[in-house]
């Protein structure tokens, strides 16, 4: 009989749910809007809702747990999210042990950069690697990172906000409350900031004509249809991203950096950009390091979730390789 676990992304915006095989493949799939303002208590029904319905429509055997990804941060050690600003009352919140009262397999939980990681590392473009970053870059910037062929969690299961690193000393002020971070120069979010700032000081671009919104894949388009602007700001988003990779190669010495998020849809267009930027910025030892896009798209987390499911049964069952990768 065919082994399933669940996986659970948990976000601001929709709470996804899926069946996951051991290859990594969803076998059913379920989704809502996350009532993101509404307390601990409402979000966990959700998950148990989506979770319950998965299992009973499938018709398949007990899964061998659930993982869950969660921003963050939080306290993976613990099991405990510290402040997850975009979920009301999920602060210092006993999530872990909130979650394993409404369900009779184990409960995993990871954040969801590294979940995402996990995900990529396990089934999608850093299988069979033993050194991968994967960044996520989209309303903020997130990642994981797999080091000597483990999951890097360090102290309190926390490591991996990458988004959070200092790029620009006294710099523009991040969500996280620091200024000059990476998130707040390279996401998507600073990203669709600096086209609208442009757009309305240039009178040659078409960003923003006739009242049309202004949003990354506005900027993309045109940039497509040969806008000067647009891209000349996908250029510089391309060379920001590049700048902060070159220091996540430096620093962990991957033998590839996995891009994921939003703005990983548009990865062929910035791919030259950003390697470029490797190419003139990175020491001679990690030139040759790649930058690829994450093979499972937006279900990189959902499908690492999953996975952690997985791992955690198999150290349970089987101490030692696994073991160590965890």
């Amino acid at each position: 009989m065919q082994q399933i676990a669940i996986g659970i992304d948990l976000g601001g915006t929709q709470v996804r749910a899926a069946l996951v095989g051991t290859r990594g493949e969803i076998v059913a799939r379920a989704e809502e809007r996350t009532d993101a303002m509404a307390g601990p208590e409402r979000v966990l029904a959700q998950i148990k809702a989506l979770a319950d319905g998965l299992v009973a429509a499938a018709g398949t055997a007990t899964p061998v747990g659930i993982g869950v990804s969660t921003p963050g941060p939080i306290d993976t050690i613990a099991g405990v999210a510290r402040d997850i600003p975009t979920l009301a009352g999920f602060a210092d919140f006993p999530l872990k042990a909130e979650l394993q009262k409404r369900f009779a397999f184990p409960v995993s939980l990871e954040n969801d950069g590294i979940a995402a990681a996990i995900g990529e590392w396990q089934f999608g473009a850093g299988k069979g690697l033993e050194n991968l970053v994967y960044v996520t870059v989209s309303t903020g910037i997130g990642g994981g990172v797999i080091a000597d062929g483990r999951v890097l969690r360090g102290r309190k299961g926390m490591a991996g906000h990458v988004g959070h690193m200092s790029v620009m000393p006294d710099g523009a002020l991040c969500p996280c409350g620091n200024r000059g971070c990476f998130e707040a120069y390279g996401s998507g979010t600073a990203f669709t900031r600096r086209a609208r700032e442009q757009a309305f000081a240039c009178t040659g671009t078409r960003l923003g004509a006739d009242g049309g919104s202004i949003d990354s894949r506005a900027v993309f388009a045109a940039a497509r249809a040969g806008d000067e602007l647009a891209n000349r700001l996908v250029d510089e988003e391309a060379g920001i991203l590049g700048r902060g990779f070159v220091s996540l190669i430096h620093i962990f010495s991957p033998e590839v950096v996995i891009m994921g998020g939003g703005l990983s849809h548009e990865f062929e267009r910035l791919r030259p950009g950003i390697e470029r930027c490797i190419s003139d910025r990175a020491m001679p030892a990690f030139k040759d390091v790649r930058v690829t896009r994450a093979a499972l798209g937006q279900n990189s987390g959902l499908i690492g979730a999953a996975a952690l499911a997985f791992l955690t049964r198999n150290v349970h069952h089987s101490p030692g390789a696994l073991a160590a990768a965890l």
